[in-house]
């Protein structure tokens, strides 16, 4: 009898964002492990072209991978758009075909779909992410009725990355991002990038009680949860001590205490080399 490999989950995101997506996740599904990798000496991918978004995704999946993890969250939605549909079909079956890649996209456009009442949602996401269309197709997909209006902030990975959320230029940022949405008549936005779960409070503010605004985290953890119960094949291989582990590609003082912020308690960084 072939003994079976067990390992973690994954999370992989393009800096720190994804810790928001890890925190959701380990409140919801405590006893698992985790690995988290965050891709901060290459961030924002928002900008980056789609093959180059791939292959630094192909080279973060391979380190997880060889760390026994047994299935990985993309954390990261820009990766989810421009990267995991060719992990999916054609990285996996050659060199993993065991394991799974999941993303962030479809738990939060099933969310926006199932709350919206006036059909029209909005998308907040990286330039990488609007430009792919991913949120506009899964969205149809689901409802083809459902008008999707889509806005790029690429300026707010970069201010919240610095630890500026606070800062009273990102709330002037945030309503210049914001108004058009407005204009719109939406009655749902969807936060299309995983830092911008830091910046949700505000946002709301700005929105008003009527939008409701969709944080990717919740709803991603809930997915999983249920992803799990689906397939034990893949529920059966996962290790369960509680165990978290944490590396980042840039120096890790900064993780370290931004990344603290993210996850809401402190975590201890590894560096490596993804390259």
């Amino acid at each position: 009898m072939i003994k079976k490999e067990l390992g973690p989950i994954g999370i992989f995101d393009s800096g720190f964002g994804g810790l928001s997506i890890l925190k959701a996740i380990t409140k919801e599904l405590p006893n698992y492990d985790y690995i988290y990798l965050g891709d901060n000496a290459r961030t924002p991918y928002g900008n980056r072209s789609p093959e180059i978004i791939y292959e630094f995704t192909r080279q973060a999946v391979d380190f997880l991978f060889k760390n026994n993890c047994q299935l990985i969250i993309l954390a990261c939605n820009t990766a989810s758009s421009d990267a995991l549909r060719k992990i999916q079909q054609e990285y996996l079956p050659q060199y993993y075909p065991s394991k799974k890649v999941l993303g962030v996209l479809i738990p939060g456009a099933e969310a926006a779909v199932a709350k919206t009442k006036n059909k029209k949602i909005g998308v907040m996401a990286t330039e990488g992410t609007v430009t792919s269309g991913s949120f506009v197709r899964e969205i149809k997909k689901l409802d083809s009725t459902i008008k999707v209006f889509q806005q790029s902030c690429p300026l707010l990975v970069p201010l919240i990355e610095a630890g500026e959320k606070n800062n009273p230029a990102t709330k002037i940022i945030l309503e210049q991002y914001i108004k058009p949405l407005k204009q719109k008549k939406i009655d749902t936005v969807i936060l299309g990038c995983t830092h911008y779960g830091l910046v949700e409070e505000q946002i709301k503010k700005i929105f008003g009680d009527k939008v409701k605004v969709i944080s990717e985290g919740k709803e991603v953890a809930k997915k999983l949860k249920i992803y799990l119960v689906k397939h034990p094949e893949i529920e059966t291989t996962l290790t369960k001590k509680s165990k978290l582990s944490f590396y980042s590609t840039d120096t890790t003082a900064k993780f370290q205490t931004l990344g603290s912020k993210f996850f809401g308690q402190k975590i201890r960084v590894e560096k490596v080399n993804l390259n």
